[in-house]
């Protein structure tokens, strides 16, 4: 009898043990002031599958909506066994991004932090030396405006028509396409690939590898976060491989010290960063290579969904389509040589053409700039510990109708004598971390919708449905039957 009450009695102590540990995982205290309300969700897995749940609509995700609505527009919560703050703010959201280095340093979610190498390489690097600032100033070199106006820009213009014309042999899903089609640009850009000739096995690659990015952290075999690993160390290779190949390339020169610039050659980014003294004293170069992997990915990230909803939106939108088609052929109209190329001129005339870009940036947001606190942070009598995870939420405040009216109606007018920059309109984010690639993207979204809307027809076959998860996505991709005009 005394064993069974001892059994009992153990049981006991371990459900009260492992209840309370329960609560305190669920109520987290703070000694310096009080958390912001919000929910923990379980213990380990938190509000994970909630927050990467489906909402078909182009609406604000269900997961922030429905904790708006209970908590504000500051809340507590835990995504992939992180304690995260998620502000939909835009006063905090514009104050966090203008703390870069004082209350806040740049952060991934543990998964994308390994993929990226954020935990290895790079990490060691930017520990070494002033990392970001250097290949900021780099990176501005190679495809900021200056570079744009020069080659850079007809390069764009190549690449967009070629990828076009390829779209009139039959059905196109076209987010793949749109994929190689970025890719194939960073690939020469980059790397200096030929961007007309590159294997198509490496944007598939990629096209995988972002399946990954925001999975829960388990690298175990048959796991999303595995098999991209996989898939990351299939390019990274390749990337070194590369790398080793220019290495040799200056060997064989008459002199070994020549850079890629001096000899005549091409001159890609990688090239930049092997002959860039700053870099070469604070970076291995593994992780030069996990920042061309990481250059990549970025800028062949955000182009499909965008490019995606514009080519929706147009075909259900018919006055937006007849007044971009009327601006973009009076281009071509007014142009002295008809058989001329897209000129940097004629891109900053297209004042319609980017009302839409930017009105398409505002419906597909972005689920958020992520921060980490690196000393508590007070906000509306609330504190965010040190270690804490901040997510700035853009797609809910640019879905906000206090700030825009009707948000989820494409309406390209109301950007008509405003300007783009704003506490509710942060495509690229802010601060210090403005995306350093904004207006390559942008200029590289203009290209494409001129040379698409002046020389092509196109209707929607099948799929085109959208989701959030709480990025935009389309359920089963989105086919057109795409023919010249």
């Amino acid at each position: 009898m005394w064993v069974i009450e001892l059994v009992c009695i153990v049981l006991g102590l371990v459900v009260v043990a492992v209840g309370q540990w329960v609560y305190r995982w669920r109520n987290p205290k703070c000694d310096k002031g009080t958390l912001p309300p919000g929910s923990m969700g379980l213990p380990f897995v938190g509000e994970t599958f909630q927050f990467f749940s489906r909402s078909k609509s182009f609406d604000v995700p269900l997961f922030l909506s429905s904790r708006i609505q209970k908590y504000g527009k500051i809340f507590k919560t835990s995504v992939a066994g992180r304690a995260v703050v998620m502000s939909v703010d835009p006063d905090f959201n514009h104050y966090i991004l203008q703390q870069e280095g004082k209350l806040v340093e740049l952060w991934y979610m543990d998964s994308f932090a390994e993929l990226v190498g954020q935990r290895g390489p790079l990490k060691e690097a930017a520990v070494a030396g002033n990392l970001h600032k250097n290949l900021k100033k780099l990176i501005q070199e190679h495809i900021g405006i200056e570079s744009l106006k020069g080659e850079l820009f007809g390069l764009m213009d190549q690449v967009v028509n070629r990828t076009l014309e390829s779209w009139t042999t039959g059905h196109v899903e076209v987010k793949s396409a749109i994929s190689k089609m970025a890719m194939d640009l960073s690939f020469g850009i980059m790397l200096g690939y030929d961007p007309l000739n590159t294997d198509p096995n490496l944007s598939k690659m990629f096209t995988e590898f972002r399946r990954g990015l925001l999975s829960f952290p388990l690298k175990l075999p048959g796991t999303v976060l595995h098999s991209c690993l996989q898939n990351q160390k299939k390019i990274i290779t390749m990337i070194m491989d590369t790398m080793k190949s220019k290495r040799d390339q200056r060997c064989d020169s008459s002199s070994s010290t020549s850079t890629a610039a001096e000899t005549g050659t091409s001159y890609d980014m990688l090239d930049r960063l092997i002959d860039d003294k700053k870099i070469q004293t604070s970076m291995n170069d593994s992780a030069i290579g996990y920042v061309i992997f990481a250059l990549l990915f970025a800028n062949g990230e955000a182009l499909p969904s965008v490019l995606m909803l514009v080519m929706k939106l147009l075909l259900e939108n018919p006055l937006a389509m007849e007044e971009l088609v009327k601006e973009n052929e009076e281009i071509l109209r007014t142009r002295e040589s008809k058989e001329g190329e897209l000129t940097w001129k004629e891109y900053k005339s297209m004042n319609f053409t980017m009302n839409v870009i930017n009105e398409i940036l505002r419906i597909n947001g972005s689920i958020g700039f992520i921060r980490r606190a690196i000393d508590d942070i007070y906000v509306n009598g609330y504190v965010i510990p040190k270690g804490w995870t901040i997510a700035v939420m853009s797609t809910a405040v640019q879905l906000n109708p206090d700030f825009y009216d009707d948000p989820l109606s494409f309406n390209p007018w109301r950007w008509k004598g405003v300007n783009a920059s704003s506490k509710t309109f942060i495509p690229f984010g802010g601060g210090m971390r403005t995306c350093v690639g904004a207006d390559y993207s942008k200029v590289l979204m203009a290209v494409f919708v001129h040379n698409l809307v002046t020389k092509y027809r196109w209707k929607t076959i099948k799929g085109g449905e959208v989701y959030r998860a709480p990025s935009m996505q389309f359920e089963d991709g989105y086919y057109v039957d795409f023919s010249r005009k």
